[in-house]
């Protein structure tokens, strides 16, 4: 399974890290995709991923203030939030995908982190 963890309180400005981590999964035989669900929204919004070869990507709207990272060692993929803004207050999940047919699951998702956004 995938554990997100990493949310709470914060103020615009600051600057927080999320963690999803891989228990009983190799995680670096997947690639790992950020996603984040705003209150009121009914869709999901892939903010940041990373492919096993480490290549990464971020949608527009967090372009130079989200960072994705990935620790092997660790078993662990993060997510790095900067400048934070009162729209990034959402629901934070994790969804991992492999192709690699030794892998016991082929996607897991993550039970989400909650990132509130406060003045």
């Amino acid at each position: 399974r995938l554990v997100d963890s990493g949310g709470g309180l914060v103020h615009p400005g600051d600057s927080l890290t999320l963690s999803c981590t891989g228990e009983g999964v190799q995680l670096s035989w997947y690639s790992v995709t950020w996603y984040r669900k705003t209150p009121g929204s009914d869709h999901d919004e892939a903010v940041a991923w990373m492919t096993t070869f480490s290549g990464t990507g971020y949608a527009d709207s967090v372009k130079g203030r989200f960072t994705i990272s990935r620790d092997n060692a660790k078993n662990a993929v993060y997510l790095h939030i900067t400048r934070v803004v009162f729209e990034d207050s959402a629901e934070y999940t994790c969804y991992a995908v492999t192709l690699n047919p030794l892998a016991d699951q082929l996607s897991l998702w993550g039970q989400g982190t909650h990132v509130a956004v406060s003045a």
